[in-house]
């Protein structure tokens, strides 16, 4: 009987395709880039190949991908993405603390690290996204709100968006996903009467801060010409004050050079002077009495 029913093909078959149900029902291979959440009668019993939070990449740390079994008909499946998912937020209206409203582009990066709430909470990858992004949005107005337009331009705007992703990871927590990542695209100002009048504004500002800084700059200068010249008043006076008639030799040879163009400068003088030779301006020519 037995042997009879081993040589009938339709019996081989049918027990070839009973094996081979048993078989897929009963093992399953974990890829590399995915977790695996085992379900026994609709609850979660196990969650083979996770991610675990601050996991840099794929690969690092311990990996349970591969082949793995489960009790076949009763255990259940459900895959879940383990590498970086992206979240992009667009055209966000957003108030800085200058009173400009920005138009904002942004995106964030997350990870599922704990697979079962996230499954219990938003039920899917794309769900969790959904779920994500007005936290996104309003976690981004919130924080833009605190800084000026200027701060998107400076090197403040690692600071603006490491606060942004501190303020969003701690409210995805929640959803079973941890944010790595939160980069600001495009922060523009509205086209029309919104975008002249802050233009307006800047330029008014920088004018404003032009004209202070010339204004030290001045004050300044003064400061340092009076220090001068009350260093050179006081050089003249003590030299005055050592020899007085070589002090005043000095300053005629001074006159000398400057009136009869004795320095060899390249403008000639046209007026010719008549002087008589008992003239006081002539004085040092007729040399010192010893």
């Amino acid at each position: 009987m037995n042997a009879a029913l081993w040589r009938n093909p339709v019996a081989i078959g049918i027990a070839a395709l009973v094996l081979v149900i048993i078989a897929a029902a009963t093992f399953a291979v974990v890829p590399e880039t995915r977790q695996a959440v085992v379900y026994r009668f609709g609850q979660p019993i196990r969650v083979i190949n996770a991610s675990t939070a601050g996991q840099q990449q794929i690969g690092t740390g311990a990996s349970e991908a591969g082949l793995i079994a489960r009790v076949p008909f009763l255990d259940r499946i459900t895959w879940v993405d383990k590498r970086v998912l992206d979240l992009d937020l667009e055209n966000t209206q957003v108030l800085s603390t200058d009173q400009l409203r920005l138009n904002v582009d942004a995106f964030a990066r997350f990870r599922v690290v704990n697979p079962r709430l996230m499954l219990a909470t938003a039920g899917s990858e794309e769900g969790v996204a959904n779920q994500l992004r007005p936290l996104f949005g309003s976690t981004l107005r919130n924080e833009l709100g605190k800084v000026p337009f200027t701060a998107l331009l400076s090197p403040e705007r690692g600071e603006v968006m490491d606060s942004i992703q501190t303020g969003l990871d701690r409210r995805a927590r929640q959803y079973g996903v941890e944010i790595v990542d939160v980069r600001i695209k495009e922060a523009e100002l509205p086209e029309g009467t919104p975008l002249e009048s802050a233009l307006r504004r800047m330029q008014t500002a920088r004018q404003q801060e032009a004209i202070t800084i010339t204004a030290e700059g001045q004050r300044q200068a003064q400061v340092v010409r009076a220090d001068a010249d009350a260093r050179a008043a006081g050089i003249y006076a003590q030299s005055f004050g050592k020899d007085a008639s070589f002090y005043d030799f000095y300053r005629a040879m001074q006159s000398y050079r400057r009136t009869f163009n004795a320095d060899g400068g390249e403008e000639k003088g046209s007026t010719t002077f008549l002087l008589s030779p008992n003239n006081s301006y002539l004085r040092e020519f007729e040399g010192r009495e010893r």
